[in-house]
């Protein structure tokens, strides 16, 4: 999939606690979502479909991801 992130406005979580290891997240055309390290910008992307986004807030909520 190729999607164009250069107009892409990111955005860190509120419940970022302002330090070094961050996520940006960018809502994009289409309902797709763009995730990037914040601590590097003009590296790689993820971009998730709507469905894989909703999956996996949805498992995050749930806890799958938790370390144990």
């Amino acid at each position: 999939m190729n999607v164009d992130l250069s107009r892409a406005k990111w955005f860190k979580s509120s419940h970022s606690g302002g330090g070094q290891e961050c996520l940006e997240a960018a809502h994009l055309g289409g309902g797709m979502v763009g995730v990037r390290d914040s601590k590097n910008p003009a590296g790689p992307a993820l971009v998730f479909t709507p469905g894989e986004w909703d999956a996996f807030v949805a498992r995050a909520r749930d806890g799958e991801f938790d370390r144990p």
